[in-house]
């Protein structure tokens, strides 16, 4: 027994020995239980191996298992393992893969070796992709973490000033409005500025739904966004041939990455308040000013601040979830997301909700690889009557109260309408539902050679609603009016992709084939008389009272459009310096006539990359790049059918006449547009030379470009030379007219990272642009149409040669004459200043220079960045000071600005016709971005066994802007089309645009 209790107490081993050596070993059943190896915690930092930098995000994954974590903000990990002979092995993108023998350490720090510099980074060309350094066209990527931060509805404002050449312009503040991006400036007058957008191998159609002014590419969300590549110049454009002119913006979503799986959550709250509301006159101000331009005061005793009473402080909820993962021969990434956004104007908001499912598989060996990519949201857009609430607002009488104290509801009045009530009243409700869906196989038939299919569909549904409520005061019938569109984009694309290295050669040839059609539909029908009730009519269009064919008659339409495009391009390198790049593409379109329904659009480039040659060894440059390219490129924005002819039949004295003594008039039929089978494209000829370099061991990098853009071939829509023509107006291409854009492009980018942990990014671009209409057959295209009172068919914009498109063409304010009346040069001599004919060039809506700056600094968990732009050279019409702020309107009792009385001796009854007076300063300066940024290391609370980083976040957007122009903001672009010709540059009762906070919160589990 004391034997037994003696043995007990000696370690496992030993009992066994002494068991053993005494022939006293007991049954297996009774024999002591295994011990498992004991685990062990093992923890780290990850860093680059030259700077010393700490790689977030790297995965550490147990050699043999799934199981894994990855690094915090400063490169730590924490891992168990199941005993000290484990092996670890990381991985992080753009680095050589390390195993790394545990040796039963619990303090284990690697260094990891770049696979390749900055200039081996991948961008994505179109068909394929090359590396930054063998790149011979005009074009720049932007990441994911270079992205501006804060509010985002679409992908061009992750762009705003981050590329060189490339100006984006909100048309308005409201949110998701449309954006306005131009690449190296427009080249078109009927044919727009837009540039041609790809969502992983689908170009895109760029039609908006339902003639709503929202954006199109509003359905992406900007957290799944991995990448955008812009490509400016014919060599890198070309290959999307007659879509290329605008240049081409590609955008990669994200992807899985093989190893341990991520799971992310973020978070995101935003406050906006409007940025820079109108000087208007306080109630005190208002009673002074009418007074003393002789007018009368009706005074309601009240001090109302109408801008603010309409307007509010908007909350933005942004929240998305996203897990990514995969083995060696799947990943995989996913995500849902749901962006809540309120517009500063009461009314007005914007709800978009989004999922994603990216996928890869590899099979056969790694000779089958399938894609595939989906994309399905809804964003659902409620709208305000943006002009009539503000056009209220700024006319409204200040002593007026904005509620009735009796009921506390909205004051209604007889002599003019409560903006709150229009808010009340009106309503125009747009949702949109769209799935974008791809699959991709591809099949590397040899070593060498490879074929891919990509399938690609668009689809887009979409109801808008504008309902108007029945109401007493002030009196209005109610009405509901449903649009319903369907948007449908179908892609079969095939091609081959060969590559052959042979010693100092290397060359890939792509060749292919691409099929697309769109098909665009919409029906609309109304009802009118809706009876006073608190049911809406959206919810129930039987309560209207009239719905009659000759009223109400529903409407529709249907557009098909088809691309058929075969394409081949060659790149070309000898001995790693020697660079050159051919391309071309025919395509052919449904929008064109019979006789040339297909235009070839060709490109070469070359480069030479000095900093390999041997006589370059010794210099200051780390990269020394010269390119210079040459292409054609087309576009094809046009209506559709405008190549046959139309004929209209409609009932009424214009159009037929009776057949007998009556006056019932049968249905005649007229030529409305004339057949022109001869139209073809628009072609933008494009030159490039530029200039990469880097110097310092690459801590500078930069690019200098010099670029020509002709675009000739210009489609109008004109007046027939023959007057007894049976149609008033015709297509063609006017055979001698330009459009040229010239100009210089500098980007430059500093990067600095001390042994102590301090990072620091500088960079910046400027851009010098001009543009200039030539050999136009007109003395002036007219564009633009203002808005007002004493304003309809008045125009800003002309096309006039020697001119920049965007031109305004006005009449010459030179004062007030004695008489108190304005006074206007007289430009043709006949003594009358102030005709049609005294118009002058007055400057051009479009910018001559582009500035941005982009700056981050960290250190250790702390981050901050900044992004700013702006422009200058550029004018802007104030339509809604011309329509609004003059003296005659506020002897009426009708409130205005500072603006109104600036001219000391005007007449009350002095009119504010279009002219100069209203043109203004354009230029401005912005700090767009600002953003604080702290990841907190999850040990520091106890959470590092579940959360493997958590970063906290606040943005200022929009926080100031130097500029010179009174109205909301510089930045604006309201449409005012005339007869689909372009305009620029005008601003009338824009949406007033936001300053936002917001604060954010991403966690990686």
């Amino acid at each position: 027994m004391l034997f037994a209790l003696w043995i007990t107490r000696l370690p496992v081993n030993a009992q066994s020995k002494l068991l053993a050596s005494a022939g006293k070993m007991p049954p297996a059943a009774s024999s002591p239980r295994q011990i498992a190896p004991a685990e062990l915690t093992v923890k780290g930092r990850v860093l680059d191996g030259v700077t010393k930098e700490p790689l977030t995000g790297c995965t550490v994954v147990i050699k043999g298992t799934m199981k894994g974590t990855s690094t915090d903000a400063n490169g730590a990990y924490t891992i168990v393992v199941p005993d000290g002979n484990a092996v670890l092995v990381f991985g992080f993108i753009g680095y050589e893969k390390a195993e790394v023998p545990v040796n039963g350490r619990t303090n284990l720090d690697v260094t990891l070796k770049a696979l390749a510099s900055e200039l081996d980074q991948v961008v994505v060309i179109g068909y394929g992709t090359t590396t930054k350094k063998d790149a011979t066209g005009a074009l720049k990527t932007v990441k994911s973490s270079e992205f501006n931060r804060g509010i985002i509805n679409s992908p061009e404002q992750l762009l705003q000033g981050r590329v060189a050449g490339v100006n984006v312009t909100s048309a308005s503040g409201e949110p998701g409005g449309r954006q306005n991006i131009t690449i190296r400036g427009p080249g078109g007058v009927r044919t727009g500025s837009t540039p041609l957008f790809v969502l992983d191998g689908i170009p895109l159609d760029n039609s908006s739904s339902n003639g709503a002014t929202s954006n199109p590419l509003n359905f992406l969300n900007p957290q799944d966004i991995e990448a955008i590549d812009v490509l400016k110049d014919a060599s890198a454009t070309a290959i999307y041939g007659a879509r290329g002119a605008n240049g081409v913006i590609l955008i990669t979503t994200k992807k899985g990455k093989a190893g341990a799986g991520n799971l992310t959550v973020s978070a995101n709250v935003g406050i906006s308040n409007v940025a820079r509301p109108l000087p208007l006159f306080s109630a005190d101000e208002y009673r002074r000013q009418v007074v003393a331009v002789g007018g009368v005061v009706e005074d309601q005793r009240a001090n109302t601040d109408w801008q603010r009473e309409i307007s509010r402080t908007a909350i933005t909820q942004d929240y998305n979830v996203a897990f990514s993962g995969g083995a060696e021969k799947l990943t995989y990434y996913g995500s849902i997301g749901m962006q809540n956004q309120e517009g500063v104007l009461k009314n007005s908001k914007l709800n978009r909700y989004t999922g994603r499912f990216n996928a890869s598989q590899r099979f056969m060996e790694d000779r089958l690889t399938l894609d595939v990519n989906l994309t399905a949201s809804q964003t659902v857009n409620e709208r305000p009557p943006i002009d009539g609430v503000l056009g209220a607002a700024l006319s409204a009488n200040p002593t007026f109260p904005a509620y009735d104290p009796a009921t506390g509801t909205p004051a209604r009045y007889q002599a003019f309408t409560n903006p709150l009530i229009t808010l009340a009243l009106q309503k125009d409700l747009m949702t949109i539902n769209r799935v974008v869906a791809s699959i991709s196989p591809s099949f590397k038939v040899t070593k060498d050679l490879v074929y891919k299919l990509n399938l690609g569909v668009d689809n887009a549904s979409s109801t808008r609603d504008l309902q108007s409520l029945a109401s007493a005061v002030p009196q209005q019938d109610g009405r509901l009016e449903s649009i319903y569109g369907t948007n449908q984009n179908v892609l079969i694309e095939n091609y081959f992709t060969h590559t052959l290295a042979l010693n100092d050669h290397n060359l890939t040839s792509l060749v292919g084939h691409s099929y697309q059609k769109f098909v665009i539909r919409g029906r609309n029908w109304s009802i009118n008389r809706f009876p006073i009730t608190p049911i809406e009519p959206i919810n129930n269009p039987s309560l209207g009272q009239e719905l009659a064919l000759a009223t109400n008659r529903p409407g529709g339409f249907a557009i098909e459009n088809e691309l058929q495009s075969f394409f081949a391009r060659a790149n070309y390198q000898y001995k790693n310096r020697y660079l050159l790049t051919a391309t071309v593409r025919a395509d052919g379109s449904s929008k064109f006539g019979a006789n040339n329904k297909y235009g070839v659009f060709p490109s070469f480039s070359a480069g030479w990359r000095l900093s390999e040659e041997a006589f370059m060894q010794s210099g200051p440059f780390s990269d020394l790049k010269l390119r210079a390219g040459w292409g054609q490129t087309g576009n094809q924005e046009i209506p559709s059918k405008i190549t046959q002819a139309l004929f209209t039949s409609s009932t009424s004295a214009t159009t037929s006449y009776p057949l007998d003594n009556s006056t019932n008039y049968p249905a005649g039929t007229t030529y409305t547009r004339l057949a022109n089978p001869d139209i073809q494209w628009e072609v933008s000829t494009q030159t490039d030379i530029g200039l990469d370099f880097g110097l310092f061991n690459g801590a500078l990098t930069g690019a200098v470009d010099y670029f020509r853009k002709v675009s000739g071939k210009i489609l109008l829509e004109v007046i027939p030379a023959d007057p007894i023509q049976p149609a008033a107006t015709y297509w063609t291409n006017v055979p001698d007219m330009t459009i040229t854009n010239q100009g210089l492009e500098l980007d430059l980018n500093y990067r600095y990272v001390s042994q102590g942990g301090l990072r620091l990014d500088v960079g910046g671009n400027v851009t010098f642009i001009k543009n200039v209409v030539n050999n136009s057959p007109y003395t002036v295209i007219t564009s633009g149409s203002a808005q007002g009172p004493g304003l309809t068919s008045a125009t800003v914009n002309g096309y006039v040669n020697g001119q920049p498109i965007g031109t305004f063409f006005l009449r010459e304010y030179i004062g007030i004459d004695e008489k108190g009346v304005s006074k206007y040069r007289d430009i043709d001599g006949d003594g009358i200043g102030g005709t049609d004919k005294d118009r002058i060039a007055a400057g051009s809506a479009l910018p001559t220079r582009q500035f941005n700056v982009n700056t981050s600094v960290g250190y250790k968990g702390f981050d901050l960045l900044a992004n700013f732009n702006g422009v200058s050279g550029n004018k802007l019409y104030d339509n809604t000071a011309n329509a609004f702020f003059y003296r005659a309107r506020l002897v009426k009792g009708l409130n205005g600005t500072p603006e109104a009385i600036g001219e000391a001796n005007e007449s009350i009854n002095n009119a504010a016709p279009v002219s100069t007076r209203f043109l203004k300063d354009g230029a401005f300066f912005r700090l767009n971005n600002l953003t604080l940024g702290y990841t907190l290391n999850p040990r520091l609370i106890g959470m590092n066994r579940w959360i493997n980083n958590i970063r906290l976040s606040a943005t200022g957007q929009n926080l100031f802007v130097i500029t010179k122009y009174n109205g909301f903001d510089p930045e604006v672009n309201t449409d005012r089309t005339v007869n689909g010709i372009s305009s620029y540059g005008i601003d009338y009762l824009s949406y007033p645009r936001a300053r936002s906070f917001v604060f954010g919160i991403n966690m990686t589990f």
